[in-house]
């Protein structure tokens, strides 16, 4: 009988032992406790790249989301999502304000090439996550120089470098004229337009313009492009750029084979302002869903995303889909925080964003995240599209890997 109460003895210190292993087990960085994870993020609700505001409004509405159906792990995501004004000046400001006052564990999806490039080394100096940045500069896929920042979308230069391929295809006799912003994110396409026509780039072509960000309008530059006889236009803007680009070309009667940049082909940020009309047969390369195709306006995944936009994102415009875009780098962010588990240190967090093998609900069939040590570059497939007038259609390959 005297053994019985050893057991007990046995199975209370067992109990303890577990208990105190898994508290032992629990790590945590600045931004994270038993009950919360901060994140902080940063877009341009306002400025001249303000359109891509959508996709902030979008990240949070899928926060909301997750929160309303117990967080992650246990854990509430509280969302710290601040105004840059795609101003590197203004982005540096609104980073050390989320690293070095909110706390934050990670800056997730902060938006725009020369936004980002103004915080990239002081981000990795302080060991904080730089989080699938929304810009698909070459540079963010570097793990040995910038463990601490990894990219999601396509990246440019690999895009360019389709649009380089369909044109050597079918038009090999073209005369090109290209538009781009200039910057790192407007450089970054264009390299890789021109590495991706080779030698033919000297004379295929014929114009080169760029713009400014502060400048009110890119019709000078149109005309231009216009007159050096191009029959072929690469458009490498922003939406309100892009926008006024494609109504200029309608306005002057210029009428090449465009081709538009994957971070301006929304319908309803771009395409619709600018005249669905003067936008007809603009082709651009696509990664997710466009939720104004009909083949993809059915089926379990698009009305998952349609209940989330009419309960948690209700002003969200249908026909945009940076919406598409903000609920799928959302879902990316929580599968990591899932995979982290209890260990929330920002060197775990970026161990599991460089561990994913994931197919999203509103990605393209046959593209998908996947990420390695030696791979910060998540998605490397897109599509191209052609524009309709009321949606993009898509053909041929899925280019990538």
């Amino acid at each position: 009988m005297r053994s019985i109460p050893w057991k007990v003895a046995a199975v209370g210190i067992a109990t303890a032992l577990l208990a105190a292993s898994a508290m032992a087990q629990k790590k945590y960085d600045t931004g994270a406790t038993d009950k919360e994870i901060k994140v902080g993020h940063l877009g341009p609700y306002s400025g001249p790249a303000s359109a891509y505001g959508a996709i902030g409004k979008a990240i949070a509405a899928y926060i909301d989301k997750v929160n309303a159906e117990g967080g992650v792990n246990g854990r509430k995501i509280n969302l710290i999502s601040l105004d840059d004004a795609y101003n590197p000046a203004k982005t540096v400001e609104q980073t050390r304000k989320l690293v070095e006052e909110d706390e934050v564990l990670l800056v997730f999806n902060p938006l725009g090439t020369p936004s980002n490039t103004a915080i990239h080394k002081y981000m990795n100096t302080k060991k904080v996550p730089q989080l699938f940045v929304a810009t698909g500069a070459t540079k963010w896929g570097d793990p040995k120089n910038f463990p601490y920042t990894m990219g999601w979308q396509p990246n440019y230069q690999s895009e360019a470098k389709i649009y380089a391929a369909h044109i050597l295809d079918t038009k090999p006799g073209a005369k090109i004229a290209v538009l781009y912003q200039n910057d790192d994110y407007g450089k970054d396409y264009l390299k890789g337009f021109e590495d991706g026509l080779g030698d033919k780039a000297k004379t295929m072509i014929v114009s080169r313009q760029s713009y400014e960000v502060t400048d009110p309008t890119v019709d000078s530059q149109m005309l231009t492009l216009k007159n050096s006889g191009a029959d072929t236009f690469f458009n490498i803007t922003t939406p309100k750029f892009a926008a006024q680009a494609i109504k200029k070309a309608a306005d002057i009667g210029w009428k090449p084979t465009h081709y538009l940049n994957s971070v301006s082909s929304s319908v309803g940020s771009v395409l619709t302002p600018a005249g669905l009309d003067n936008a007809l047969g603009i082709i651009t390369a696509n990664y997710i869903k466009d939720p104004t195709d009909p083949q993809f306006q059915k089926g379990k995944e698009y009305e998952d995303w349609l209940a989330w936009m009419k309960q948690y994102h209700p002003k969200g415009d249908l026909k945009d889909n940076f919406n598409v875009y903000g609920y799928s780098v959302a879902q990316t962010l929580v599968q990591v925080l899932k995979q982290a588990g209890d260990n929330l240190t920002r060197d775990n967090v970026m161990k599991q964003a460089a561990s994913l093998d994931l197919t999203l609900p509103m990605l393209l069939p046959g593209v998908n995240v996947k990420t390695g040590p030696d791979d910060f570059y998540p998605i490397e497939r897109e599509q191209l599209a052609k524009f309709n007038g009321k949606t993009w259609e898509l053909f041929g390959k899925v280019y990538g890997r």
